[in-house]
């Protein structure tokens, strides 16, 4: 498993919901690779939550959507937009746990259309939420228009 470099850091007016590790109401995910999949462990804290010390279904979504995005960026060396999300949520995940995994994968091409499939794991190891995304990547021309040239890894291999 490798950490991926952020290729946004330092560009300017980055502020991602997501992953700026500087927004300070952020969610400040980081991703990894691990083979065909693109994994972020992330903490739930307690004012991520919905009802009473369970984690927003809006939240999850948020995770879900941009684990997605980190596929396009990685592994089709690209960005784009999520042209569709389908969350299906199965089991509640607790703000308790000590740490979430989302796992995503893509599961296909359509010419520029990626189809993505997320899932959200507790500390169990439990499914607990999956998503389908369909993501409209741009051609590396206009990717690199909106400041994105490449999105690599982290020298060696990570034991986690």
């Amino acid at each position: 498993m490798k950490k991926i470099k952020n290729p946004w850091l330092h560009k300017e007016g980055y502020d991602c919901f997501g992953c700026c590790p500087d927004n300070p109401i952020g969610i400040h995910m980081e991703f990894f690779e691990d083979g065909e999949d693109i994994v972020s462990f992330w903490k739930p804290q307690q004012h991520f939550q919905g009802w009473i010390d369970t984690l927003h279904g809006g939240i999850q979504a948020t995770l879900i959507d941009e684990c997605a995005a980190w596929v396009v960026s990685r592994k089709l060396q690209t960005s784009g937009v999520t042209s569709r999300l389908d969350i299906k949520y199965r089991k509640a995940i607790m703000t308790t746990e000590p740490q979430i995994t989302v796992r995503a994968r893509l599961k296909e091409m359509h010419r520029n259309v990626a189809f993505i499939h997320i899932e959200v794991e507790n500390a169990k190891g439990e499914v607990c939420t999956e998503g389908d995304a369909v993501y409209f990547t741009f051609p590396k021309e206009k990717a690199a228009e909106m400041g994105f040239t490449h999105c690599d890894t982290e020298g060696d291999e990570l034991l986690l």
